[in-house]
């Protein structure tokens, strides 16, 4: 009871102290924020060269120790480069696949067989391998699900980003210049193209040539409507033709395109249809139907 007494005052004390404090406290607040916002605050500047933290690291030696053959560092390092991450990443993604491959297995070990006293067992052993196999393709998976993702929100985006850019080039601004104004002015900042466009002008401006910055874009998102944009624009800038009625045109049969897309889309639905309405959606309607006429039947011979 003494305990209790004791704990009730000290928490009046304390509350009744927070509010006696808490206006002058958030007026002093306030006066800083005013401050703060009368102060010049510096614009965050673009990283160039990404920090990398211990886990990265820690990774990247697990994944330089693995031995890996050249056709499959390069497929890695597609993927990798599509999913929007550096070719630098890869000894990351490598070192990720070697240390889920032993963790999950020595998980499963430790906390499953071990308690059990089934360590040696040929299932454990079977479970095991199976764990260690699923963590090393589960970064494969990973990384080519969000790869295939990337490329379509680029590919969706693709069509707005030309109107865009057409509007600015057909305004008067040279195509370094509507790059800028496109990646600006896009409703969308953290569209993946656009921060390959930002990239891309970034590098025009440190110094690399125009068709190489497009030629990277096009490695970097790894699809194929972005390879045809980016040899047009570069046969554009060798020939001298018309950049807005070329723009425009592209535009246009992308939009056709993906319309194409979409109806095919749509007429595949009735053959993907076809299974859940064999097997969920009629047997239900068979027994709703069938079900009431069994019954009374059932009841006419009975009574016989």
């Amino acid at each position: 009871m003494l305990t209790l007494i004791t704990v009730s005052i000290f928490a009046s004390v304390a509350l009744l102290t927070g509010a006696i404090l808490y206006p002058v406290l958030s007026r002093r607040d306030a006066v800083r924020e005013r401050v703060a916002r009368l102060m010049p605050q510096q614009s965050a500047q673009p990283v160039l060269v990404p920090v990398r933290n211990k886990w990265q690291i820690f990774l990247a030696d697990m994944g330089g120790k693995l031995r890996t053959k050249p056709a499959d560092l390069h497929t890695y390092r597609e993927m990798i480069t599509s999913a929007g991450f550096r070719t630098e990443s890869v000894y990351i993604f490598l070192g990720s696949k070697l240390l889920l491959a032993l963790v999950l297995p020595a998980t499963y070990l430790i906390l499953f067989a071990l308690p059990q006293g089934k360590m040696t067992s040929s299932n454990s052993i079977l479970v095991a391998a199976a764990f260690g196999i699923s963590g090393y393709l589960l970064p494969s998976l990973w990384l080519s699900r969000l790869a295939e993702n990337r490329k379509t929100e680029i590919f969706h985006s693709l069509p707005d980003v030309l109107d865009l850019l057409t509007v600015c080039v057909e305004a008067g601004l040279s195509l370094d210049a509507a790059l800028i104004k496109t990646a600006e002015n896009f409703q969308h900042k953290n569209n993946p193209l656009i921060m390959e466009i930002n990239t891309v002008t970034m590098e025009i401006r440190a110094g690399k040539a125009r068709s190489e910055a497009l030629k990277g874009l096009a490695e970097r998102t790894m699809v194929e409507d972005i390879k045809a944009f980016v040899s047009m624009l570069v046969q554009t800038e060798k020939f001298g033709t018309s950049l807005g009625k070329t723009l425009r045109t592209y535009s246009d049969s992308l939009r056709m395109k993906r319309k194409q897309l979409a109806e095919e889309r749509a007429a595949k639905t009735a053959v993907k249809m076809l299974f859940p309405l064999t097997f969920c959606v009629f047997p239900a309607l068979l027994v709703v139907m069938l079900a009431p006429a069994f019954f009374k039947i059932y009841s006419m011979f009975g009574k016989h």
